[in-house]
């Protein structure tokens, strides 16, 4: 099991990868601002979706991210 330290640092790594510096701070004010709680907000985060839409999502999602490798 990762350590907070560990998960904090990878966690500021992933928003760096999608925003700039200051829009990951801003979005770290606005979760801090509103007193987000993740835990309850991922409850309806796909609720509008089927399982096998959100199947597909997750297997297009895996394709763009993981590029098959050729064989041989």
């Amino acid at each position: 099991m990762r350590t907070d330290s560990v998960i904090r640092a990878a966690g500021f790594q992933a928003l760096h990868e999608k925003l700039d510096v200051v829009e990951a701070e801003r979005f770290v004010a606005l979760l801090n601002r509103n007193q987000f709680d993740y835990t309850e907000w991922r409850k309806t985060l796909w609720e509008d979706l089927t399982v096998e839409e959100l199947s597909r999502k997750a297997m297009a999602h895996w394709n763009a991210n993981n590029p098959h490798k050729p064989t041989g």
